[in-house]
């Protein structure tokens, strides 16, 4: 396959070991070098000047946001709350919402704990948790058929996790609408993967942290809330960041502040908020469209490489519009455990997920590293 667009820039960006094959951006990603300078220079001025110029600490917090708002189509920057994780986004959700005895929540059985036990743990106030198959024809259908009067959100993974199956997110938000229910997306596994529009799928509510696809820290993440529910929610954490007059330290009146920042207790994550932005940077510098092209790219290379070799199994989908960074494969005559064992002795970073093995590149990943991670399959089954 012939050089991408700026594959020079790129390979500068990511100076990965030359003993590692990296495939586990589905997991933990590393930093862009601008990133890890950004750190760096953040450091470089806590040392030398402290909080002499928080001022423009507080500047990158406001690119993030923006930037944050640009990724998944938000109409301003005060409707994105950032938070420790996705799971503590979930929470805020879960514990935010006024639940009757009775109401119903539709997850799917393929979820990450995150997006399960936040809702199984509603169970005391007498909601439950319907679980919908998505090893089907037709996985939006399934969950589609969950819904009943009695369904009061839907909260499913846009990509799941351990397969890489791609929802079509449009399709279930259209029903939600349709049937008023409120729609939840974990997205952790799509946003800096795949193009993300808040209109067309009409969540009530996007979860994501920062250190997979959009190449960040952990510890940091964004939680959007639509201004109409975000108004009729509880806040169950109190603290002088999360009152509309945050900083008037005088003031002994106060009421929550009417932005997202209402979700945002305490102190903020300054170091997590310069890194994510840096690392976002690259993401939009380059495009999302760009970066979702070419990352299709590399899962078909990998792909055919891999069902090229004897015995092996493909369980990711296979139709383009189903998948994203994920493609999850096993063996029928290694075990997972084993041909796990062998890919990590090889140097392969990669995870064991969804019945198989998982590999996740990014756009970033040059194409001999897909070479060099098939080969190290291929002698892992021999």
């Amino acid at each position: 396959m012939g050089p991408l667009p700026h594959e020079t820039d790129l390979n500068d960006e990511f100076p990965l070991d030359a003993s590692i094959v990296y495939l586990n951006h589905a997991a933990v990603a590393p930093w862009p070098k601008r990133t890890a300078l950004a750190v760096e220079n953040f450091a470089h001025e806590n040392i030398h000047f402290g909080a002499a110029h928080y001022d423009r600490w507080l500047k990158h917090e406001s690119d993030l946001r923006k930037q944050l708002a640009q990724l998944i189509g938000a109409e301003h920057p005060a409707d994105i709350a950032l938070q420790k994780n996705t799971s503590e986004g979930l929470s805020v959700i879960a514990y935010g919402l006024p639940w009757h005895a009775g109401d119903e929540i539709v997850i799917t059985d393929q979820e990450f704990p995150s997006n399960r036990i936040v809702w199984e743990s509603l169970a005391h106030r007498g909601v439950s948790v319907k679980a919908a198959a998505l090893c089907t024809d037709d996985p939006e259908a399934s969950i589609i058929a969950c819904l009943t009067p009695s369904t009061r959100l839907v909260s499913v993974s846009s990509v799941q996790y351990g397969t890489g199956l791609k929802l079509d997110l449009s399709r279930i938000g259209q029903a939600c609408r349709q049937n008023n229910i409120l729609f939840c997306v974990d997205a952790i596994q799509s946003l800096g993967a795949c193009a993300f529009d808040l209109a067309q799928c009409q969540a009530d509510f996007v979860v994501a942290d920062g250190h997979k696809w959009m190449l960040g820290p952990e510890g940091i993440a964004l939680l959007y809330v639509t201004p109409a529910v975000r108004e009729k929610m509880a806040v169950n954490e109190y603290g002088w960041h999360m009152v509309e007059n945050a900083g008037d330290y005088n003031r002994t009146d106060w009421t929550i502040a009417r932005s997202a920042r209402r979700f945002e207790c305490g102190s903020p994550n300054m170091l997590g908020a310069v890194a994510l932005s840096a690392s976002l940077s690259l993401l939009l510098d380059t495009g999302i469209d760009a970066v979702q092209a070419r990352i299709e790219q590399r899962i078909s290379y990998l792909m055919k490489g891999l069902q090229a070799l004897p015995g092996l199994r493909i369980l990711s989908p296979t139709a383009p519009e189903q998948r994203a960074g994920i493609l999850t494969f096993n063996n029928e005559r290694v075990s997972n455990d084993l041909l796990f064992s062998a890919l990590k002795a090889q140097g392969v970073v990669c995870a064991q997920r969804g019945g198989g093995i998982r590999f996740s590149p990014h756009f970033y990943t040059p194409m001999d590293t897909l070479d060099r991670a098939i080969d190290a399959v291929a002698r892992a089954i021999t």
